[in-house]
Protein backbone atom coordinates (compact mmCIF):
# COMPACT_ATOMS: atom_id res chain seq x y z
CA UNK A 1 0.00 0.00 0.00
CA UNK A 2 1.25 3.46 -0.89
CA UNK A 3 0.06 6.91 0.11
CA UNK A 4 1.23 9.79 -2.11
CA UNK A 5 4.00 7.64 -3.44
CA UNK A 6 5.36 6.55 -0.02
CA UNK A 7 5.21 2.89 0.97
CA UNK A 8 3.58 2.27 4.36
CA UNK A 9 3.63 -1.51 4.22
CA UNK A 10 7.08 -1.76 5.89
CA UNK A 11 9.21 0.55 8.03
CA UNK A 12 11.71 2.82 6.39
CA UNK A 13 15.27 1.52 6.54
CA UNK A 14 17.89 3.72 8.14
CA UNK A 15 20.65 4.79 5.79
CA UNK A 16 23.74 2.63 6.19
CA UNK A 17 26.51 4.15 8.28
CA UNK A 18 29.76 4.74 6.48
CA UNK A 19 32.81 3.16 8.08
CA UNK A 20 36.04 5.07 8.06
CA UNK A 21 38.64 3.38 5.88
CA UNK A 22 42.30 4.27 6.01
CA UNK A 23 43.34 4.66 2.38
CA UNK A 24 46.73 5.68 1.01
CA UNK A 25 45.66 9.30 0.20
CA UNK A 26 44.25 9.73 3.72
CA UNK A 27 47.43 8.27 5.22
CA UNK A 28 49.66 10.59 3.19
CA UNK A 29 47.48 13.59 4.09
CA UNK A 30 47.77 12.68 7.77
CA UNK A 31 51.56 12.38 7.57
CA UNK A 32 51.77 15.73 5.76
CA UNK A 33 49.60 17.41 8.42
CA UNK A 34 51.78 15.97 11.16
CA UNK A 35 54.94 17.27 9.48
CA UNK A 36 53.31 20.72 9.28
CA UNK A 37 52.65 20.67 13.04
CA UNK A 38 56.20 19.55 13.74
CA UNK A 39 57.53 22.29 11.46
CA UNK A 40 55.53 24.93 13.35
CA UNK A 41 56.87 23.60 16.66
CA UNK A 42 60.44 23.62 15.29
CA UNK A 43 60.20 27.23 14.15
CA UNK A 44 58.63 28.40 17.41
CA UNK A 45 60.99 26.54 19.75
CA UNK A 46 64.18 26.33 17.69
CA UNK A 47 64.45 22.57 18.39
CA UNK A 48 65.72 21.72 14.91
CA UNK A 49 66.27 18.08 15.77
CA UNK A 50 62.59 17.14 15.95
CA UNK A 51 62.42 16.75 12.15
CA UNK A 52 66.07 16.09 11.37
CA UNK A 53 67.15 13.14 9.25
CA UNK A 54 69.06 11.71 12.21
CA UNK A 55 65.97 11.72 14.44
CA UNK A 56 63.77 10.17 11.76
CA UNK A 57 66.38 7.48 11.05
CA UNK A 58 66.71 6.74 14.77
CA UNK A 59 62.93 6.63 15.17
CA UNK A 60 62.67 4.14 12.32
CA UNK A 61 65.30 1.91 13.88
CA UNK A 62 63.67 2.09 17.30
CA UNK A 63 60.22 1.39 15.84
CA UNK A 64 61.24 -1.83 14.05
CA UNK A 65 61.62 -4.15 17.09
CA UNK A 66 58.44 -2.72 18.63
CA UNK A 67 56.57 -3.20 15.37
CA UNK A 68 57.81 -6.78 14.93
CA UNK A 69 56.79 -7.64 18.48
CA UNK A 70 53.39 -6.05 17.81
CA UNK A 71 52.99 -8.07 14.61
CA UNK A 72 53.78 -11.19 16.60
CA UNK A 73 51.06 -10.31 19.09
CA UNK A 74 48.66 -9.61 16.21
CA UNK A 75 49.07 -13.08 14.69
CA UNK A 76 48.64 -14.80 18.03
CA UNK A 77 45.67 -12.82 19.26
CA UNK A 78 43.85 -12.95 15.94
CA UNK A 79 43.83 -16.72 16.45
CA UNK A 80 42.48 -16.28 19.98
CA UNK A 81 45.68 -16.76 21.99
CA UNK A 82 46.83 -13.87 24.20
CA UNK A 83 50.61 -13.60 23.99
CA UNK A 84 52.06 -11.88 27.03
CA UNK A 85 55.23 -13.87 26.36
CA UNK A 86 56.38 -11.56 23.53
CA UNK A 87 59.11 -10.15 25.77
CA UNK A 88 60.54 -13.60 26.46
CA UNK A 89 60.39 -14.51 22.76
CA UNK A 90 62.23 -11.30 21.91
CA UNK A 91 64.89 -12.16 24.50
CA UNK A 92 65.35 -15.55 22.84
CA UNK A 93 65.62 -13.76 19.49
CA UNK A 94 68.38 -11.45 20.72
CA UNK A 95 70.55 -14.36 21.88
CA UNK A 96 69.90 -16.72 18.98
CA UNK A 97 70.36 -13.87 16.49
CA UNK A 98 73.80 -13.11 17.94
CA UNK A 99 74.74 -16.78 18.12
CA UNK A 100 73.69 -17.44 14.53
CA UNK A 101 75.60 -14.42 13.24
CA UNK A 102 78.79 -15.54 14.99
CA UNK A 103 78.42 -19.23 14.21
CA UNK A 104 77.88 -18.77 10.47
CA UNK A 105 79.69 -15.41 10.07
CA UNK A 106 76.65 -13.82 8.44
CA UNK A 107 74.06 -11.38 9.82
CA UNK A 108 71.34 -13.03 7.71
CA UNK A 109 72.09 -16.36 9.37
CA UNK A 110 71.52 -14.52 12.65
CA UNK A 111 68.16 -13.25 11.37
CA UNK A 112 67.05 -16.81 10.61
CA UNK A 113 68.39 -18.08 13.94
CA UNK A 114 66.61 -15.27 15.80
CA UNK A 115 63.30 -16.20 14.14
CA UNK A 116 63.85 -19.86 15.08
CA UNK A 117 64.65 -18.89 18.68
CA UNK A 118 61.48 -16.83 18.94
CA UNK A 119 59.46 -19.63 17.33
CA UNK A 120 60.82 -21.98 20.01
CA UNK A 121 59.23 -19.72 22.63
CA UNK A 122 56.06 -19.67 20.52
CA UNK A 123 56.01 -23.48 20.44
CA UNK A 124 56.20 -23.62 24.24
CA UNK A 125 53.39 -21.08 24.50
CA UNK A 126 51.23 -22.99 21.99
CA UNK A 127 51.89 -26.29 23.76
CA UNK A 128 50.79 -24.79 27.08
CA UNK A 129 47.78 -22.78 25.92
CA UNK A 130 46.44 -24.60 22.85
CA UNK A 131 47.25 -28.22 23.66
CA UNK A 132 47.01 -28.27 27.46
CA UNK A 133 44.62 -25.35 27.99
CA UNK A 134 46.82 -23.43 30.44
CA UNK A 135 45.73 -19.86 31.22
CA UNK A 136 47.26 -17.63 28.54
CA UNK A 137 48.52 -14.97 30.94
CA UNK A 138 50.23 -17.47 33.23
CA UNK A 139 51.88 -19.21 30.28
CA UNK A 140 53.11 -15.91 28.84
CA UNK A 141 54.60 -14.74 32.14
CA UNK A 142 56.34 -18.10 32.50
CA UNK A 143 57.90 -17.75 29.05
CA UNK A 144 59.22 -14.28 29.95
CA UNK A 145 60.91 -15.73 33.04
CA UNK A 146 62.23 -18.82 31.27
CA UNK A 147 63.50 -16.82 28.27
CA UNK A 148 65.56 -14.54 30.51
CA UNK A 149 67.07 -17.36 32.54
CA UNK A 150 67.71 -19.60 29.53
CA UNK A 151 69.64 -16.93 27.60
CA UNK A 152 71.73 -16.08 30.66
CA UNK A 153 72.71 -19.75 30.92
CA UNK A 154 73.49 -19.95 27.19
CA UNK A 155 75.64 -16.81 27.38
CA UNK A 156 77.78 -18.34 30.10
CA UNK A 157 78.02 -21.54 28.08
CA UNK A 158 78.91 -20.08 24.66
CA UNK A 159 80.17 -16.49 25.08
CA UNK A 160 82.12 -16.57 28.34
CA UNK A 161 85.84 -16.77 27.65
CA UNK A 162 85.59 -15.69 23.99
CA UNK A 163 87.40 -12.52 22.80
CA UNK A 164 85.10 -9.59 23.54
CA UNK A 165 82.43 -11.85 25.02
CA UNK A 166 81.37 -12.74 28.52
CA UNK A 167 78.57 -13.99 30.73
CA UNK A 168 76.49 -10.89 29.93
CA UNK A 169 77.38 -10.17 26.31
CA UNK A 170 78.59 -11.62 23.03
CA UNK A 171 81.57 -10.61 20.89
CA UNK A 172 80.94 -8.03 18.18
CA UNK A 173 78.60 -9.22 15.42
CA UNK A 174 78.97 -9.03 11.62
CA UNK A 175 77.61 -5.80 10.14
CA UNK A 176 74.22 -5.78 8.43
CA UNK A 177 74.36 -4.02 5.02
CA UNK A 178 72.51 -0.74 4.51
CA UNK A 179 70.80 0.70 1.44
CA UNK A 180 70.37 4.31 0.24
CA UNK A 181 68.44 5.95 -2.57
CA UNK A 182 71.23 7.33 -4.79
CA UNK A 183 71.82 10.99 -5.74
CA UNK A 184 69.37 12.58 -3.29
CA UNK A 185 71.23 12.31 0.02
CA UNK A 186 73.39 15.44 -0.23
CA UNK A 187 70.69 17.69 -1.78
CA UNK A 188 68.31 16.70 1.03
CA UNK A 189 71.01 17.32 3.65
CA UNK A 190 71.69 20.79 2.20
CA UNK A 191 68.02 21.70 2.13
CA UNK A 192 67.53 20.42 5.67
CA UNK A 193 70.46 22.51 6.96
CA UNK A 194 68.80 25.76 5.76
CA UNK A 195 66.00 25.33 8.34
CA UNK A 196 63.32 26.67 6.03
CA UNK A 197 59.73 26.29 7.16
CA UNK A 198 58.21 23.02 5.96
CA UNK A 199 60.66 22.44 3.08
CA UNK A 200 63.57 21.63 5.38
CA UNK A 201 61.33 19.46 7.54
CA UNK A 202 60.16 17.36 4.60
CA UNK A 203 63.79 17.10 3.48
CA UNK A 204 64.80 15.80 6.91
CA UNK A 205 62.01 13.21 6.92
CA UNK A 206 62.86 12.02 3.41
CA UNK A 207 66.57 11.80 4.23
CA UNK A 208 65.84 9.76 7.32
CA UNK A 209 63.81 7.15 5.43
CA UNK A 210 65.93 6.93 2.27
CA UNK A 211 69.55 7.03 3.42
CA UNK A 212 71.56 4.30 5.17
CA UNK A 213 68.52 2.16 5.88
CA UNK A 214 69.31 -1.34 7.12
CA UNK A 215 68.26 -4.22 4.89
CA UNK A 216 66.66 -5.75 7.98
CA UNK A 217 64.55 -2.61 8.40
CA UNK A 218 63.23 -2.95 4.85
CA UNK A 219 62.35 -6.59 5.53
CA UNK A 220 60.50 -5.59 8.70
CA UNK A 221 58.51 -2.90 6.86
CA UNK A 222 57.49 -5.38 4.15
CA UNK A 223 56.19 -7.77 6.79
CA UNK A 224 53.41 -5.29 7.69
CA UNK A 225 51.53 -5.38 4.32
CA UNK A 226 52.41 -9.07 3.98
CA UNK A 227 50.71 -9.80 7.32
CA UNK A 228 47.68 -7.77 6.25
CA UNK A 229 47.42 -9.67 2.97
CA UNK A 230 47.87 -13.06 4.64
CA UNK A 231 45.29 -12.42 7.38
CA UNK A 232 42.63 -10.46 5.44
CA UNK A 233 43.01 -11.54 1.81
CA UNK A 234 43.60 -15.31 1.95
CA UNK A 235 41.55 -18.33 2.98
CA UNK A 236 44.28 -19.24 5.45
CA UNK A 237 43.98 -15.86 7.17
CA UNK A 238 40.19 -16.15 7.27
CA UNK A 239 40.50 -19.47 9.11
CA UNK A 240 43.01 -18.00 11.57
CA UNK A 241 40.72 -15.07 12.34
CA UNK A 242 37.71 -17.39 12.63
CA UNK A 243 39.58 -19.30 15.35
CA UNK A 244 39.91 -16.05 17.28
CA UNK A 245 36.29 -15.00 16.81
CA UNK A 246 34.14 -18.17 16.81
CA UNK A 247 36.32 -21.28 17.16
CA UNK A 248 33.28 -23.52 17.69
CA UNK A 249 31.70 -22.32 14.45
CA UNK A 250 35.03 -22.70 12.64
CA UNK A 251 35.35 -26.28 13.87
CA UNK A 252 31.82 -27.07 12.70
CA UNK A 253 32.88 -26.02 9.19
CA UNK A 254 35.85 -28.39 9.19
CA UNK A 255 38.61 -26.04 10.39
CA UNK A 256 41.26 -27.71 12.56
CA UNK A 257 41.23 -25.04 15.28
CA UNK A 258 44.18 -26.48 17.18
CA UNK A 259 46.34 -26.59 14.06
CA UNK A 260 45.61 -23.00 13.03
CA UNK A 261 46.19 -21.70 16.55
CA UNK A 262 49.52 -23.55 16.66
CA UNK A 263 50.61 -22.08 13.31
CA UNK A 264 49.60 -18.54 14.34
CA UNK A 265 51.45 -18.73 17.66
CA UNK A 266 54.57 -20.13 15.95
CA UNK A 267 54.47 -17.21 13.48
CA UNK A 268 53.95 -14.89 16.45
CA UNK A 269 57.07 -16.21 18.16
CA UNK A 270 59.12 -16.02 14.96
CA UNK A 271 58.16 -12.36 14.44
CA UNK A 272 58.97 -11.48 18.06
CA UNK A 273 62.28 -13.33 17.63
CA UNK A 274 63.02 -11.21 14.56
CA UNK A 275 62.44 -8.11 16.70
CA UNK A 276 64.96 -9.40 19.21
CA UNK A 277 67.46 -10.28 16.48
CA UNK A 278 67.16 -6.72 15.15
CA UNK A 279 68.19 -5.36 18.55
CA UNK A 280 71.35 -7.45 18.74
CA UNK A 281 72.39 -7.49 15.07
CA UNK A 282 71.40 -4.01 13.82
CA UNK A 283 70.66 -1.70 16.75
CA UNK A 284 73.67 -2.62 18.89
CA UNK A 285 75.91 -4.90 16.82
CA UNK A 286 76.33 -7.03 19.94
CA UNK A 287 74.19 -9.13 22.27
CA UNK A 288 73.78 -7.85 25.84
CA UNK A 289 71.79 -9.23 28.72
CA UNK A 290 68.54 -7.29 29.23
CA UNK A 291 68.73 -5.83 25.73
CA UNK A 292 64.99 -5.82 25.02
CA UNK A 293 64.22 -3.28 27.76
CA UNK A 294 60.50 -4.08 27.86
CA UNK A 295 59.97 -3.59 24.12
CA UNK A 296 57.88 -6.75 23.97
CA UNK A 297 55.35 -5.12 26.28
CA UNK A 298 55.44 -1.87 24.30
CA UNK A 299 54.88 -3.92 21.13
CA UNK A 300 51.82 -5.43 22.78
CA UNK A 301 50.61 -1.90 23.58
CA UNK A 302 51.21 -0.86 19.95
CA UNK A 303 49.08 -3.79 18.80
CA UNK A 304 46.23 -2.77 21.12
CA UNK A 305 46.57 0.88 20.03
CA UNK A 306 46.29 -0.31 16.41
CA UNK A 307 43.03 -2.12 17.26
CA UNK A 308 44.48 -5.48 16.28
CA UNK A 309 45.18 -4.23 12.72
CA UNK A 310 48.60 -4.10 11.00
CA UNK A 311 48.34 -0.47 9.81
CA UNK A 312 47.39 0.97 13.19
CA UNK A 313 50.00 -1.22 14.83
CA UNK A 314 52.71 0.20 12.57
CA UNK A 315 51.58 3.74 13.40
CA UNK A 316 51.78 3.00 17.11
CA UNK A 317 55.27 1.52 16.73
CA UNK A 318 56.47 4.63 14.87
CA UNK A 319 54.95 6.88 17.55
CA UNK A 320 56.73 5.04 20.36
CA UNK A 321 59.96 4.88 18.36
CA UNK A 322 59.82 8.61 17.64
CA UNK A 323 59.35 9.63 21.28
CA UNK A 324 62.20 7.30 22.24
CA UNK A 325 64.44 8.85 19.56
CA UNK A 326 63.68 12.38 20.77
CA UNK A 327 64.67 11.68 24.36
CA UNK A 328 67.87 9.97 23.20
CA UNK A 329 69.05 12.75 20.88
CA UNK A 330 68.23 16.15 22.39
CA UNK A 331 66.51 15.11 25.60
CA UNK A 332 64.60 17.87 27.36
CA UNK A 333 64.71 20.40 24.50
CA UNK A 334 63.08 18.13 21.92
CA UNK A 335 60.53 16.70 24.34
CA UNK A 336 59.64 20.28 25.39
CA UNK A 337 58.96 21.16 21.73
CA UNK A 338 56.82 18.06 21.49
CA UNK A 339 54.53 19.53 24.18
CA UNK A 340 53.50 22.22 21.69
CA UNK A 341 52.70 19.55 19.08
CA UNK A 342 50.61 17.64 21.61
CA UNK A 343 48.69 20.81 22.54
CA UNK A 344 47.91 21.52 18.87
CA UNK A 345 46.82 17.92 18.27
CA UNK A 346 44.53 17.96 21.32
CA UNK A 347 43.00 21.25 20.14
CA UNK A 348 42.33 19.73 16.70
CA UNK A 349 40.75 16.65 18.28
CA UNK A 350 38.54 18.87 20.46
CA UNK A 351 37.28 20.76 17.40
CA UNK A 352 36.60 17.48 15.58
CA UNK A 353 34.68 16.08 18.55
CA UNK A 354 32.60 19.24 18.82
CA UNK A 355 31.85 19.86 15.14
CA UNK A 356 31.68 16.39 13.59
CA UNK A 357 30.80 14.06 16.48
CA UNK A 358 28.69 16.46 18.61
CA UNK A 359 30.37 15.13 21.74
CA UNK A 360 30.36 18.28 23.82
CA UNK A 361 31.62 16.75 27.07
CA UNK A 362 34.48 14.90 25.39
CA UNK A 363 35.40 18.03 23.42
CA UNK A 364 35.47 20.09 26.63
CA UNK A 365 37.73 17.59 28.41
CA UNK A 366 40.08 17.43 25.41
CA UNK A 367 40.18 21.22 25.16
CA UNK A 368 41.06 21.49 28.86
CA UNK A 369 43.85 18.99 28.28
CA UNK A 370 45.15 21.08 25.38
CA UNK A 371 45.15 24.22 27.54
CA UNK A 372 47.00 22.45 30.37
CA UNK A 373 49.68 21.07 28.04
CA UNK A 374 50.10 24.47 26.37
CA UNK A 375 50.40 26.15 29.77
CA UNK A 376 53.15 23.71 30.77
CA UNK A 377 54.92 24.48 27.50
CA UNK A 378 54.73 28.24 28.08
CA UNK A 379 55.95 28.28 31.69
CA UNK A 380 58.88 25.89 31.13
CA UNK A 381 62.00 26.02 28.97
CA UNK A 382 62.95 22.36 29.04
CA UNK A 383 61.83 19.01 30.41
CA UNK A 384 63.84 17.43 33.25
CA UNK A 385 66.07 14.57 32.17
CA UNK A 386 64.45 12.22 34.69
CA UNK A 387 61.13 12.76 32.91
CA UNK A 388 62.42 12.47 29.34
CA UNK A 389 63.73 8.94 29.93
CA UNK A 390 60.16 7.97 30.87
CA UNK A 391 58.63 9.60 27.77
CA UNK A 392 58.15 6.43 25.63
CA UNK A 393 56.46 4.59 28.49
CA UNK A 394 54.27 7.58 29.36
CA UNK A 395 53.30 7.83 25.68
CA UNK A 396 52.28 4.18 25.80
CA UNK A 397 49.97 4.80 28.78
CA UNK A 398 48.43 7.97 27.32
CA UNK A 399 47.80 6.45 23.89
CA UNK A 400 46.13 3.38 25.35
CA UNK A 401 43.93 5.48 27.63
CA UNK A 402 42.83 7.74 24.76
CA UNK A 403 42.22 4.84 22.35
CA UNK A 404 40.39 2.58 24.79
CA UNK A 405 36.91 3.67 23.69
CA UNK A 406 37.24 2.44 20.11
CA UNK A 407 39.02 -0.87 20.66
CA UNK A 408 37.54 -4.23 19.74
CA UNK A 409 39.57 -7.33 20.48
CA UNK A 410 38.79 -10.70 18.84
CA UNK A 411 35.73 -12.16 20.53
CA UNK A 412 37.39 -15.39 21.72
CA UNK A 413 40.77 -13.84 22.50
CA UNK A 414 42.24 -15.32 25.67
CA UNK A 415 39.49 -17.91 26.16
CA UNK A 416 40.89 -21.45 26.48
CA UNK A 417 39.30 -23.64 23.81
CA UNK A 418 38.65 -27.38 23.99
CA UNK A 419 37.42 -29.35 21.01
CA UNK A 420 33.61 -29.59 20.90
CA UNK A 421 32.90 -26.29 22.70
CA UNK A 422 30.33 -23.97 21.15
CA UNK A 423 32.12 -20.62 21.68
Amino acid sequence: MTVTGVSVGRPLEAPPTRRFRLTLPILLAGVAALVVLLSIARVVTGANDITSGGTVSAALGLAVPIGLAGLGGLWSERSGVVNIGLEGMMILGTWFGAWGSLQFHSPWAGVIAGAIGGALGGAIHALATVTFGVDHIIAGVAINIVGLGFTQYLSKLFFEGTPGGGAKQSPGLPHMPTLSVPWIGEPLRTLEARHWFLLSDFAGVLRGITQDVSSFTILAILLVPLSFYALWRTAFGLRVRACGERPGAAESLGVNVYLYKWIAVLISGALAGLGGAFLSIVAAGIYRDGQTGGRGYIGLAAMIFGNWRPGGLAGGAVLFGYTDALQLRQGGTSVHALLLVVAMLLAAVAVYQLVRQRRNTAALITAIGAIVVFAVFVVTDTVPEQFTSFTPHLTTLLVLSLASQRLRMPAADGIPYRRGQTI
